[in-house]
């Protein structure tokens, strides 16, 4: 992470969730003059407390930055960012850059770049990893795709957001790829860690010493040891939702249906992350996909 810029860019973040919060405190630190815009006033207000600037619409923003980063849900959402009413698309100047941050089908995020290069707007592919604490330390990860001009105008701005940046192509779609498979492990990982935890608790085996073994034997992943710790707290507020996955999952499933390539362990875990939704838990975090089990009695909150 840089923590100190010679070159600093008004830089605009839209969507102080778990992530952009991260990524707006980093790039504030950094030294770059900082504009927020959240659904949310309060969060925008409390973001503007410590010394940056929330804009009351997305407008004002695309006015005041030359940069703009949407850490928004979905690509319906981006869309929204940039086209819906007050929309940042017909109010950026030409050259500016919109780095777009979620998880979307590749193919959008190709046609999107298209579409903002007819109104002289750059874009970058860059979706994100890493957690809400890894942003926050501007330690993430991205992974990105875009043209040379694009890197230029805001590589300082990535560099000060991410430890690690991938430069993965010279136009949009590579970025959304790796991204998307990058989920298709992730959600696999939960589902099994899930599955494991879930039959441990079957079988009357002690939930926290069968974590404390799993995390120090060959069986490990991070999901285990980063998810299953929420079990064990009986913690279910969402950093990352059981929805989440229904959507990166579906779009891990649609990516490969074109190209008609079997992924039996993604479909798998998606019809988990789909039952739990449906079961009633889509909305909370991510690990409560061990709720479909049945027969099993789940740590209750400390």
């Amino acid at each position: 992470m840089t923590t100190s810029t010679e070159t600093p860019r008004r830089v605009g973040v839209i969507g102080l969730g778990a992530m952009g919060a991260g990524i707006a405190q980093s790039l504030r630190r950094a030294g770059h003059a900082v504009h927020v815009y959240d659904i949310r006033p309060d969060a925008a207000a409390a973001f503007a407390a410590q010394g940056g600037v929330a804009c009351a619409c997305l407008s004002d923003m695309a006015a005041a930055c030359d940069i703009v980063i949407s850490v928004v849900v979905n690509a319906q959402q981006t869309e929204a960012v940039l086209y819906g009413d007050g929309g940042i698309a017909a109010a950026l100047r030409p050259g500016s850059v919109f780095v777009m941050c979620s998880t979307v089908d590749p193919n959008w995020s190709v046609a999107m770049e298209a579409r903002l290069a007819g109104q002289g707007i750059l874009y970058l592919d860059a979706p994100i990893s890493g957690g809400a604490a890894k942003a926050a330390a501007g330690q993430m990860t991205m992974m990105t795709a875009g043209n040379a001009a694009a890197y230029e105008a805001c590589l300082p701005v990535l560099e000060s957001m991410a430890g690690k940046v991938y430069r993965l192509g010279d136009s949009a779609g590579a970025g959304s790829k790796v991204k998307i498979i990058n989920q298709l492990l992730a959600g696999v990982h939960i589902a099994a860690a899930a599955e494991a935890m879930a039959l441990g608790l079957r079988e009357g085996v002690d939930a926290d010493a069968l974590y404390e073994v799993i995390t120090h034997s060959a069986g490990n992943s991070w999901m285990f040891e980063n998810r299953m710790a929420h079990v064990l707290a009986g913690d279910y507020t969402p950093l990352s939702a059981v929805d989440i996955f229904v959507k990166d999952l579906g779009l891990v499933l649609d990516t490969a249906r074109h190209s008609r390539f079997p992924l039996p362990l993604a479909s798998t875990a998606h019809q988990m992350f789909m039952q739990a939704s449906t079961a009633g838990h889509g909305r909370e975090d991510d690990s409560a996909v061990i709720k479909i089990f049945p027969g099993i009695s789940l740590p209750e909150a400390k």
